[in-house]
């Protein structure tokens, strides 16, 4: 391989593991985004029910 392949390969690699984490940290976001929704509607609920 030339050094111009290898750089190739390389950047391509790095750019397929930056990819990657950016996967997981939107796929987290998403998670805490959904537990916030629903730790908010069980609050609401509780003060709907201390109403009462």
């Amino acid at each position: 391989m030339t050094a111009k392949a290898i750089t190739r390969t390389a950047i391509l690699a790095t750019a397929l593991v930056a990819l990657s984490a950016c996967a997981n940290t939107i796929r987290g976001l998403g998670q805490d985004t959904a537990n916030a929704v629903n730790a908010t509607q069980g609050a609401a609920s509780n003060v709907v029910q201390a109403a009462k």
